[in-house]
Protein backbone atom coordinates (compact mmCIF):
# COMPACT_ATOMS: atom_id res chain seq x y z
CA UNK A 1 0.00 0.00 0.00
CA UNK A 2 2.59 2.36 0.86
CA UNK A 3 4.90 0.94 -1.71
CA UNK A 4 5.83 4.60 -3.37
CA UNK A 5 8.71 6.73 -2.69
CA UNK A 6 9.75 9.57 -3.97
CA UNK A 7 13.09 10.75 -3.19
CA UNK A 8 12.96 14.26 -3.41
CA UNK A 9 15.96 15.99 -2.67
CA UNK A 10 18.81 14.36 -4.77
CA UNK A 11 21.86 16.90 -5.97
CA UNK A 12 23.77 14.19 -7.86
CA UNK A 13 23.14 14.97 -11.30
CA UNK A 14 24.55 11.04 -12.02
CA UNK A 15 21.36 10.32 -10.33
CA UNK A 16 18.67 8.51 -12.43
CA UNK A 17 15.59 11.26 -12.68
CA UNK A 18 12.88 8.16 -12.92
CA UNK A 19 11.49 5.95 -10.48
CA UNK A 20 12.69 2.47 -10.12
CA UNK A 21 9.82 -0.24 -10.29
CA UNK A 22 10.48 -3.21 -8.34
CA UNK A 23 8.59 -6.15 -9.22
CA UNK A 24 10.42 -9.62 -7.63
CA UNK A 25 10.53 -10.34 -4.28
CA UNK A 26 14.10 -10.99 -3.37
CA UNK A 27 14.55 -7.14 -3.90
CA UNK A 28 11.39 -6.06 -1.64
CA UNK A 29 13.16 -8.30 0.94
CA UNK A 30 16.10 -6.82 1.11
CA UNK A 31 14.49 -2.96 1.35
CA UNK A 32 12.74 -4.51 4.16
CA UNK A 33 14.83 -2.98 6.62
CA UNK A 34 14.91 0.10 8.73
CA UNK A 35 18.33 1.12 8.56
CA UNK A 36 17.76 0.75 5.17
CA UNK A 37 14.87 2.94 4.41
CA UNK A 38 17.14 5.26 7.26
CA UNK A 39 20.22 4.94 4.81
CA UNK A 40 17.95 5.90 1.36
CA UNK A 41 16.98 8.83 3.37
CA UNK A 42 20.09 10.18 4.55
CA UNK A 43 21.86 9.74 1.37
CA UNK A 44 19.18 12.50 0.12
CA UNK A 45 21.38 15.02 0.95
CA UNK A 46 24.22 13.82 -0.87
CA UNK A 47 27.08 11.00 -1.10
CA UNK A 48 28.34 9.74 2.60
CA UNK A 49 30.34 7.13 4.05
CA UNK A 50 29.31 4.78 5.85
CA UNK A 51 30.29 6.88 8.88
CA UNK A 52 28.67 10.07 7.66
CA UNK A 53 25.57 7.84 7.42
CA UNK A 54 25.85 6.37 10.55
CA UNK A 55 26.43 10.39 12.50
CA UNK A 56 23.13 10.80 10.94
CA UNK A 57 21.08 8.20 11.91
CA UNK A 58 22.32 7.04 15.01
CA UNK A 59 24.27 3.72 13.90
CA UNK A 60 27.56 2.40 13.99
CA UNK A 61 29.99 2.97 10.71
CA UNK A 62 30.03 -0.93 10.67
CA UNK A 63 26.69 -1.37 11.07
CA UNK A 64 26.02 1.19 8.16
CA UNK A 65 28.69 -0.62 5.81
CA UNK A 66 26.83 -3.46 5.83
CA UNK A 67 23.50 -2.41 4.92
CA UNK A 68 24.62 -0.07 2.45
CA UNK A 69 26.85 -3.17 0.61
CA UNK A 70 23.00 -4.81 0.67
CA UNK A 71 21.68 -2.12 -0.62
CA UNK A 72 24.26 -1.93 -3.41
CA UNK A 73 23.88 -5.75 -4.25
CA UNK A 74 20.47 -4.63 -5.13
CA UNK A 75 21.18 -1.82 -6.74
CA UNK A 76 19.73 0.92 -4.73
CA UNK A 77 22.94 2.84 -3.83
CA UNK A 78 26.61 2.62 -5.33
CA UNK A 79 30.09 3.63 -4.79
CA UNK A 80 30.63 6.88 -5.99
CA UNK A 81 34.53 6.03 -6.31
CA UNK A 82 37.43 7.23 -4.11
CA UNK A 83 38.38 6.33 -0.42
CA UNK A 84 38.91 2.93 0.95
CA UNK A 85 36.50 0.79 3.62
CA UNK A 86 34.52 2.45 5.72
CA UNK A 87 35.95 6.00 3.93
CA UNK A 88 34.36 4.88 0.51
CA UNK A 89 30.81 7.27 -0.44
CA UNK A 90 28.21 6.03 -1.77
CA UNK A 91 24.95 7.40 -3.40
CA UNK A 92 21.68 6.71 -4.50
CA UNK A 93 20.76 5.24 -7.44
CA UNK A 94 17.58 6.50 -8.14
CA UNK A 95 15.18 9.14 -7.12
CA UNK A 96 12.45 6.63 -6.20
CA UNK A 97 11.52 3.29 -6.40
CA UNK A 98 7.55 1.75 -6.96
CA UNK A 99 6.40 -2.05 -6.15
CA UNK A 100 2.76 -2.08 -7.65
CA UNK A 101 0.99 -5.04 -6.55
CA UNK A 102 0.94 -8.82 -7.43
CA UNK A 103 -2.10 -10.32 -6.63
CA UNK A 104 -1.52 -13.44 -8.54
CA UNK A 105 2.28 -14.30 -6.71
CA UNK A 106 2.02 -14.98 -3.27
CA UNK A 107 5.49 -14.65 -2.52
CA UNK A 108 5.31 -11.25 -3.50
CA UNK A 109 2.31 -10.39 -2.26
CA UNK A 110 4.07 -11.60 1.46
CA UNK A 111 7.34 -9.71 0.68
CA UNK A 112 4.81 -6.60 -0.30
CA UNK A 113 2.95 -6.78 3.25
CA UNK A 114 6.43 -7.12 5.31
CA UNK A 115 7.42 -3.74 3.58
CA UNK A 116 4.37 -2.15 3.94
CA UNK A 117 4.98 -3.12 7.81
CA UNK A 118 8.30 -1.91 8.05
CA UNK A 119 7.45 1.60 6.36
CA UNK A 120 4.51 1.97 8.60
CA UNK A 121 6.24 1.98 11.69
CA UNK A 122 8.39 4.44 10.36
CA UNK A 123 5.37 6.37 9.04
CA UNK A 124 3.67 6.29 12.61
CA UNK A 125 6.76 7.08 14.65
CA UNK A 126 7.44 9.89 12.31
CA UNK A 127 3.36 11.44 12.93
CA UNK A 128 4.09 10.46 16.49
CA UNK A 129 6.90 12.29 16.95
CA UNK A 130 5.55 15.34 15.56
CA UNK A 131 2.63 15.58 17.59
CA UNK A 132 4.65 14.47 21.26
CA UNK A 133 6.78 17.60 20.09
CA UNK A 134 3.94 20.05 18.37
CA UNK A 135 3.83 22.56 21.19
CA UNK A 136 7.35 23.47 20.93
CA UNK A 137 7.55 24.51 16.69
CA UNK A 138 6.32 28.22 16.17
CA UNK A 139 2.48 29.22 15.65
CA UNK A 140 2.56 28.93 12.56
CA UNK A 141 3.77 25.68 12.40
CA UNK A 142 1.24 24.22 14.37
CA UNK A 143 -1.04 25.73 12.44
CA UNK A 144 0.30 24.64 9.12
CA UNK A 145 0.50 20.59 10.25
CA UNK A 146 -2.64 19.01 9.86
CA UNK A 147 -4.28 15.36 9.27
CA UNK A 148 -7.30 14.88 6.94
CA UNK A 149 -9.23 11.57 6.76
CA UNK A 150 -12.25 11.07 4.34
CA UNK A 151 -14.22 8.31 4.45
CA UNK A 152 -15.46 7.82 0.22
CA UNK A 153 -17.93 4.71 -1.16
CA UNK A 154 -15.73 3.74 -4.18
CA UNK A 155 -14.97 1.01 -6.52
CA UNK A 156 -11.59 -0.09 -7.07
CA UNK A 157 -11.43 1.64 -10.20
CA UNK A 158 -12.55 5.26 -8.46
CA UNK A 159 -10.23 4.47 -5.31
CA UNK A 160 -7.64 4.12 -8.04
CA UNK A 161 -8.38 7.38 -9.90
CA UNK A 162 -8.10 9.10 -6.32
CA UNK A 163 -4.79 7.91 -5.80
CA UNK A 164 -3.67 9.35 -9.50
CA UNK A 165 -5.13 12.71 -8.78
CA UNK A 166 -2.57 13.29 -5.47
CA UNK A 167 0.20 12.17 -7.49
CA UNK A 168 -0.65 14.91 -10.00
CA UNK A 169 -0.95 17.55 -7.67
CA UNK A 170 2.27 16.11 -5.74
CA UNK A 171 3.97 16.31 -8.82
CA UNK A 172 3.17 19.42 -9.36
CA UNK A 173 4.21 20.68 -6.01
CA UNK A 174 7.28 18.69 -6.26
CA UNK A 175 8.28 20.71 -9.26
CA UNK A 176 7.38 23.83 -8.54
CA UNK A 177 9.78 23.69 -5.47
CA UNK A 178 12.20 21.29 -7.07
CA UNK A 179 15.25 24.15 -7.03
CA UNK A 180 15.20 24.20 -2.83
CA UNK A 181 16.32 20.78 -2.93
CA UNK A 182 19.36 20.94 -4.12
CA UNK A 183 20.15 24.27 -3.20
CA UNK A 184 19.56 25.34 0.41
CA UNK A 185 20.30 28.92 -0.35
CA UNK A 186 17.56 29.00 -2.04
CA UNK A 187 15.22 28.21 0.77
CA UNK A 188 12.92 30.40 2.59
CA UNK A 189 13.43 31.19 6.58
CA UNK A 190 11.47 28.74 8.27
CA UNK A 191 11.73 26.10 5.76
CA UNK A 192 11.65 22.65 7.23
CA UNK A 193 11.13 18.79 5.04
CA UNK A 194 8.03 17.85 5.20
CA UNK A 195 6.34 14.44 4.71
CA UNK A 196 2.82 14.64 2.97
CA UNK A 197 1.18 10.71 3.39
CA UNK A 198 -1.58 9.26 1.31
CA UNK A 199 -3.33 6.09 1.86
CA UNK A 200 -6.24 4.56 -0.41
CA UNK A 201 -7.44 1.85 1.04
CA UNK A 202 -10.94 -0.33 1.88
CA UNK A 203 -12.04 -0.04 5.79
CA UNK A 204 -13.75 -3.20 5.32
CA UNK A 205 -12.94 -6.59 5.03
CA UNK A 206 -13.20 -7.51 1.75
CA UNK A 207 -16.38 -10.25 1.26
CA UNK A 208 -16.06 -13.53 3.29
CA UNK A 209 -12.82 -12.77 4.86
CA UNK A 210 -13.56 -12.39 9.10
CA UNK A 211 -12.99 -9.19 10.96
Amino acid sequence: MYRENTLDGVPDDSVSPTQRTLSDARTLRALSHPVRLALLEALLSGPLTATQAGELIGESPTTCSFHLRQLARYNFVEETGGGRGRSRPWRLTHTGWNAPAQPDNPEFTRAAQALDQVLLDRHVARIRRFVDAAPTYPAEWQAAATGHTSILHLTAAEAAEVAGAYRKIADQFRKRWAARNDNPEQRPDGTLPVEVLIGVYPVDAPPGHPR
